[in-house]
């Protein structure tokens, strides 16, 4: 079931999003994304009850970006879907593909 209804807040460099992530979300939220994500030190999950294969991908493309500026963001909350999609896609827990812990 998609939904609309998530949101995103950058509060005192913690990025605090909340709602279903699924793909309907992710679009909604990608424009908005793009530029709170630039000054995030933290990612705080506790507002997302569930996230598919879409918020996963969103995600770790916020970590990523994050890494990219020299930065690892600390990440709070654990959606429903998010451990088992993270065991799919082989990512470790911060998020990234290419860490060694991920393939292993």
């Amino acid at each position: 079931m998609a939904s609309n209804s998530a949101q995103a807040r950058l509060d005192q460099g913690t990025l605090h999003l909340s709602g279903v992530l699924d793909r309907s979300a992710v679009i909604a939220l990608w424009p908005q994304l793009q530029a709170l994500g630039n000054g995030a030190q933290a990612l705080d999950l506790s507002g997302v009850p569930r996230v598919d294969s879409a918020g996963v991908a969103l995600l770790a493309e916020l970590a990523a970006r994050a890494r990219q500026q020299g930065r690892t963001l600390a990440i709070t909350g654990s959606p429903d879907g998010l451990t088992e999609l993270e065991a799919a896609y082989r990512l470790s827990a911060d998020l990234d593909f290419n860490a060694p812990s991920a393939a292993s």
